[in-house]
């Protein structure tokens, strides 16, 4: 009120603005000054001049004012991030078995965020972040791109799955050398985009006799229990399915073939609310040991 009695000029001016009748106004103002103990303005026929005390309200009033709107601004600005689309791309592709139920709980707790899963080349998913065609990635090694920011999700151990009556079967942990003649099942090529053998046998130089490459889980396993091959997974990705009680895991070198997992985003992107969002709940799901 202070203030556009101030601005108007006066409070037949200031009427249509705060509408209110002038004999309300009026009103209004004694009972501020009564309440305040003095008075705002100095009041002639057709002048109004604030008061020394009266300037005072009128800086407070401004600020104020550019307070509120300062924080509608920033509320808005929160709000507006917390909708947005999230393409997202994983290293390896036995993990997107597990990713299903996880979009079907955002879309429950953030509807505003829609999920689009990228099953593309997935063994190129850091240069696809960097170039912005997906936004998020899972991969198993840090990149080194000062664009990216790499966040540590979980730590998981890769393990060899083969029949009970696998001739590896009778072996505390398989060798590198223990996978010269065995039929590799695995997800996809290229082979750099495998972990048994990107991290244990291209470092011992070791190559299967047979590699096949099987993008269906459900008939990877079913060749398996036919014991025509094995494949090396966490035990957790196959949480989905129904497993035979003639499969058996065996550990990958003596001490294991461990691995950490990373979600990826581009530094400019991590503050904007629906990745933030996303982030801390995959972490909520995902963080396992």
């Amino acid at each position: 009120m202070i203030k556009t009695i101030t601005e108007e000029g006066s409070i037949a001016n200031a009427t249509e603005r705060l509408f209110l009748t002038q004999s309300a106004l009026s009103h209004q103002l004694r009972e501020l000054e009564d309440r305040l103990g003095f008075k705002v303005f100095h009041r002639t026929r057709n002048t109004w001049e604030l008061t020394q005390e009266g300037s005072e309200l009128y800086k407070l009033a401004n600020k104020l004012f550019a307070s509120i709107d300062e924080g509608f601004s920033i509320i808005k600005h929160i709000k507006e991030g917390s909708k947005g689309s999230i393409k997202l791309s994983a290293e390896c592709q036995s993990f997107f078995h597990s990713i299903p139920a996880f979009i079907q709980k955002m879309a429950i707790l953030y509807p505003e965020i829609d999920i689009d899963v990228s099953l593309g080349a997935t063994h190129q998913t850091i240069s696809q972040v960097l170039s912005e065609d997906i936004d998020i990635a899972i991969v198993t090694s840090k990149p080194e791109s000062d664009d990216l920011l790499s966040l540590p999700i979980f730590k998981d151990e890769v393990l060899a799955i083969m029949h009970q009556e696998h001739h590896l079967n009778k072996l505390e942990y398989l060798d590198a050398s223990h996978f010269e003649n065995v039929h590799l099942l695995i997800n996809s090529f290229p082979l750099e985009g495998v972990a048994v053998y990107e991290k244990f046998l291209k470092p011992n130089k070791i190559n299967p006799i047979k590699i096949s490459a099987i993008p269906f889980t459900e008939i990877t396993l079913s060749m398996i229990n036919a014991n025509m091959g094995i494949m090396c997974a966490p035990q957790w990705q196959l949480g989905p399915f129904k497993l035979s009680k003639e499969l058996v895991f065996k550990r990958i070198g003596k001490n294991g073939l461990k691995r950490k997992h990373y979600l990826v985003v581009k530094k400019e992107h991590r503050n904007k609310k629906y990745i933030h969002d996303f982030i801390s709940s995959f972490e909520e799901d995902f963080s396992v040991e």
